[in-house]
């Protein structure tokens, strides 16, 4: 397998699912972030706990985890992993009227835990914006991406900030 060609596709150019099965467990760690803008008056109602449907952080870190551990069951060809580890933090910001979302992903495995951490933050602010909506249907998702992975044999990535 080269480093340019896409590992998704046979040789016919049909979807296959990658062979990990030459692989070596490695600790494998990944990190993404994304954010969700609104207006501030929807930030206050989020961090007085005003939102009818509840404590919006906390339900949205959840939902972050859960989703982290069903992506095998979402993406098409992603392989079904044990995961070790997921972290959800969430951080506000007054003054850009947003909530930034960080999920980070680990295990010891053969296949690397990027799109978990991309589902997690993913669905977290989907979570918040489904919980926000009634009052500010007009919420911004943005800036999801990758800012760290280590593990297997392409090493060690972090994004550039």
């Amino acid at each position: 397998m080269t480093e340019n060609k896409l590992t998704h596709f046979n040789d016919d150019g049909e979807p296959s699912m990658v062979d990990i099965n030459h692989k070596e467990n490695t600790v494998r760690v990944a990190r993404a972030t994304g954010k969700i803008t609104m207006k501030p008056e929807t930030l206050k109602k989020i961090l007085d706990i005003k939102i009818k449907k509840g404590e919006v952080l906390n339900i949205a870190k959840l939902a972050g985890i859960m989703a982290a551990k069903k992506t095998d069951q979402l993406i098409p060809l992603c392989h079904t992993i044990p995961l070790s580890y997921v972290n959800m933090d969430l951080q506000t910001d007054k003054k850009k009227s947003c909530i930034k979302v960080i999920a980070e992903a680990s295990l010891i495995g053969k296949t690397g835990v990027e799109m978990e951490a991309f589902t997690a933050v993913s669905i977290a602010l989907l979570t918040i914006y489904d919980m926000c909506k009634a009052v500010d249907r007009g919420m911004i998702i943005s800036d999801i991406k990758l800012t760290h992975k280590s593990g297997g044999k392409s090493g060690e990535f972090n994004a550039r900030v």
